[in-house]
């Protein structure tokens, strides 16, 4: 999400220091195959952790999807956020706790990442998870497992205090009506950007939303 579109070397070259993370059951870190060691709040919390490990004073932190719930997470319980961006996710935020999992439930997402079949019995919502999981040589048991682990409370939004952007694709059903998850945060910006869940990421307007907005930091 970061790195293959070019977001990440901008950053650098506007002189931006990043540190880009592997969640729990992504990429090289751990992977587990318990629902219960995984939820947006505890991949909060390893994010806080990570940041006492390098002695971060503050940083902005920026997310998209479940990334994106994590984020919020770290911003409402760690007060050296000092500004937000949250992408690919909407309204299900305040009604749901999350995801929209209205459009795609948790639990077709992580039976598609575990099916060993063709794929044909899938839905083609889930299957697109699973083909991007694939795209990226994922461990797809343990992305089915934090599928299965997600946080479905209320989000204490009236907690985050910081400058904060919402951005979402046009197209993305899972972050249907992002407008009511802005509109739930103070003070917090909206802006859409061509693409639906997966392709946004990959438009140079995703990219510049979200540069323009960390620049505006003193």
């Amino acid at each position: 999400n970061w790195v293959r579109p070019g977001l990440a070397a901008k950053l650098l070259d506007l002189g931006f220091g990043l540190v880009v993370v592997d969640a729990r059951g992504h990429g090289r870190s751990d992977k587990s195959y318990d629902p219960a060691d995984y939820g947006e709040p505890v991949m909060a919390r390893d994010v806080s952790a990570l940041a006492d490990h390098l002695g971060l004073e503050s940083w902005m932190q920026v997310g998209y999807s479940m990334g994106g719930i994590v984020s919020l997470f770290v911003a409402i319980e760690d007060p050296r956020v000092t500004r937000l961006v949250v992408g690919g996710i909407g309204a299900g935020v305040v009604e749901l706790g999350g995801l929209d999992t209205r459009v795609v439930p948790r639990k077709a997402v992580a039976e598609a990442l575990e099916s060993e079949g063709d794929g044909a019995e899938i839905s083609p919502a889930a299957a697109r998870f699973r083909a991007f999981a694939e795209s990226t040589g994922a461990d797809r048991r343990a992305l089915a497992a934090c599928a299965r682990g997600g946080f479905r409370e209320r989000v204490a939004l009236e907690r985050i205090t910081v400058p904060t952007l919402v951005v979402a694709g046009e197209r993305d059903d899972l972050a249907r009506r992002p407008e009511i998850l802005a509109g739930a945060i103070a003070g917090a910006r909206l802006t859409v950007v061509p693409g639906d869940h997966l392709g946004a990421v990959g438009d140079p307007a995703l990219t510049q939303a979200i540069t323009d907005f960390l620049e505006e930091s003193p």
